[in-house]
């Protein structure tokens, strides 16, 4: 019983407070009530494509809508071929076919949150890169009707997740608020990642355990992650994000 009462202590001031706190925020602020009114333009973050020939990839992210804005982020791909006039973006959705082709601009908007870029990888790497990427978007295993689950997965930060660690030369992980990202989208319980020097263990999205060069420690609970990262001074809170004195 003792052992119970500090786990439950422990849960409620590292995972629940920080939650309910966000929840509180959000609650509070001005959000679109709808899809319909929420504003998805362009956030002008990319260049434009026409400016450069060089390849380039991007992952990008942005809070989510209604209330789990509080605690979510949606994540997407973006893609522009050497020479390319245009970008490809890739997300997946919770309707219809999930996994969707430019069906917002490669920069928009997501529910009228600004996006933010979480990698830019551009030039000859890029141009390396963008082949595994698709082949990866073209293997991800939940891209049928049926295939998206908003919580514990597979969703939306699930699929980029996949797409990013199917790819080691992309040498980055998604915020910690991509509730969704430790959904095992490749079926194991525990895998080791020798390109990112990383361990994980995911009882299926619901609880779980990263620790690696880039990630540090992290504890995933109900897709709420805490955690800790010794090289970069940094702290990850629940639902608010990571906060490290030194760069990666």
């Amino acid at each position: 019983m003792y052992l119970l009462k500090w786990l439950t202590v422990f849960v409620g001031a590292v995972y629940l407070l920080p939650a309910a706190l966000a929840a509180l925020l959000w609650w509070t602020g001005e959000h679109p009530v709808s899809w319909r009114q929420a504003d998805w333009s362009s956030a002008a973050l990319l260049p434009a494509a026409s400016t450069s020939d060089e390849a380039a990839l991007y992952i990008l992210a942005a809070r989510t809508g209604g209330l789990k804005g509080a605690l979510a982020d949606h994540s997407w791909i973006v893609i522009k071929d050497k020479g390319a006039s245009a970008y490809d973006r890739w997300d997946k959705v919770g309707w219809g076919t999930p996994i969707r082709r430019n069906s917002r601009p490669a920069d928009g908007r997501w529910y009228s949150n600004d996006p933010r870029v979480v990698t830019r990888i551009t030039g000859a790497r890029a141009e390396a890169l963008i082949p595994e990427v698709r082949a990866a978007i073209a293997a991800y295993p939940y891209a049928e009707r049926g295939g998206y689950n908003i919580f514990p997965g597979p969703n939306s930060n699930t699929f980029v997740a996949h797409v990013m660690r199917a790819v080691p030369g992309i040498d980055a992980t998604l915020p910690a608020a991509a509730v969704g990202r430790d959904y095992p989208s490749e079926g194991r319980f525990l895998s080791i990642d020798l390109d990112r020097r990383e361990l994980r263990l995911s009882l299926w999205g619901y609880a779980g355990l990263v620790a690696g060069w880039k990630s540090g420690l992290e504890v995933n609970f109900l897709g709420l992650v805490a955690g800790l990262d010794p090289l970069r001074l940094a702290v990850t809170v629940p639902a608010f994000g990571t906060f490290a004195l030194l760069g990666a």
